[in-house]
């Protein structure tokens, strides 16, 4: 969605909507969140551009501005666990 790339599911994040009625973004790691979800890769840059062209409303139909802070929130954490991880030499 983000990078318009493709990629089969299981590389893929999907965001949903915290309540119906919400504009709040969260992820939905279990993928059975029902309502409509967005697909994104697990990259920050991916989110940021979602972000930067307002992919979200569109995708999600929802009717205000899109609050991603917990979304962002969560990228930022697996980017923070990813490099943590890395065996050092």
């Amino acid at each position: 969605m983000g990078c318009r790339g493709t990629a089969d599911r299981a590389e893929l994040v999907r965001v949903v909507r915290d309540e119906p009625t919400s504009t709040r973004l969260v992820v939905d790691p279990r993928r059975s969140r029902p309502g409509r979800g967005a697909w994104l890769h697990p990259d920050r840059a991916c989110l940021d551009l979602a972000v930067r062209r307002k992919a979200f409303g569109r995708a999600l139909r929802l009717p205000g501005v899109a609050d991603h802070d917990a979304l962002a929130a969560w990228f930022d954490q697996l980017e923070t666990d990813s490099t943590s991880s890395t065996p050092s030499d």
